[in-house]
């Protein structure tokens, strides 16, 4: 992201160079013996800081109004801390006065960029989160996520089960997704390629999906999702549509070769249950649909 912002890198250092050139073209260096140690390690490591956050900010933000705020803001804290520095090390004659200028100027006009910086980032932190909120369901958590799909987990899924079904007269359904013979699978693909294939499913399948519906993986191989607002019929037809998607899904493998895979699914429309009972409904459909014949 750096390399985004190197021409306010550059202003930057320039202007450090500038004050620095100043400063030793107007006065004279002090002896060590006049020097306050203590006050060149407050003041210069105030600097270092300053310059620090200015670094964090660049390599991770964008360019834009808020970024910029932010950077002239720590840029005014920074150079402010740098002439403390300075004068402390270099004596300026007293004719000098716009070392204090520099001093007394950059740091509170620096305080009040910095804080129209940190007003904006908050008012769009606010508005992502509310981006965040509708699409990842209100409550995910980092430990609610299965770190081999990024996929939420079967705890979050019985919370979310919960909410969904504590809403009054509305329709839920939930749809468990199984990977078709998969520990077969496994041992002909191996771990990676097992591993790389229900990534890419799990990516396939969330492509596949509507906006508000739910992607969990509930365990090994299997996934679950909440649709709300969802009937039986509705919901038929986009297990349908997961199924097509999988069947014309042509994974390659490490050494290039084309796996074909297919998708048993079974599904439970809410009526009136717990959780944990809709999931036993759906996972008995799922069972019950494997033990019919395929069609001709």
């Amino acid at each position: 992201m750096l390399h985004l912002h190197r021409w306010k890198i550059l202003a930057v250092a320039t202007l450090a160079n500038l004050v620095l050139l100043a400063n030793l073209a107007a006065g004279d260096p002090k002896g060590l013996e006049e020097i306050a140690w203590l006050d060149i390690a407050g003041e210069g490591g105030a600097a270092l800081l300053a310059f620090l956050w200015l670094g964090l900010i660049l390599n991770s933000r964008p360019s834009g109004r808020v970024t910029n705020y932010l950077v002239a803001g720590l840029t005014g804290i920074f150079i402010a801390y740098w002439q403390d520095v300075l004068d402390e090390v270099i004596r300026l004659p007293e004719a000098v006065v716009w070392d204090h200028w520099v001093e007394s100027g950059a740091m509170p006009l620096g305080m009040v960029l910095l804080t129209l910086g940190i007003y904006h980032w908050q008012r769009e932190q606010l508005a992502i989160n509310e981006q965040l909120r509708r699409r990842e369901r209100i409550f995910r958590e980092h430990r609610s996520f299965d770190r081999l799909t990024n996929l939420t987990s079967a705890p979050y899924l019985r919370r979310q089960l919960a909410m969904e079904l504590g809403e009054a007269g509305r329709a839920v359904t939930l749809m468990m997704l199984d990977v078709n013979r998969f520990d077969h699978v496994r041992r002909q693909l191996g771990s990676r390629d097992a591993d790389r294939l229900l990534q890419e499913l799990a990516e396939l399948l969330l492509l596949n999906l509507r906006q508000d519906d739910l992607l969990c993986r509930y365990a090994g191989d299997r996934f679950a999702v909440v649709l709300p607002g969802t009937g039986e019929r509705e919901a038929t037809l986009l297990a349908g549509e997961l199924i097509a998607a999988v069947d014309h899904f042509a994974f390659k493998t490490r050494q290039g070769e084309t796996h074909l895979q297919r998708l048993d699914v079974g599904l439970a429309t809410a009526r009136g249950d717990e959780p944990d009972a809709l999931i036993e409904r759906a996972n008995q459909d799922l069972e019950a649909r494997r033990q019919q014949p395929a069609p001709a």
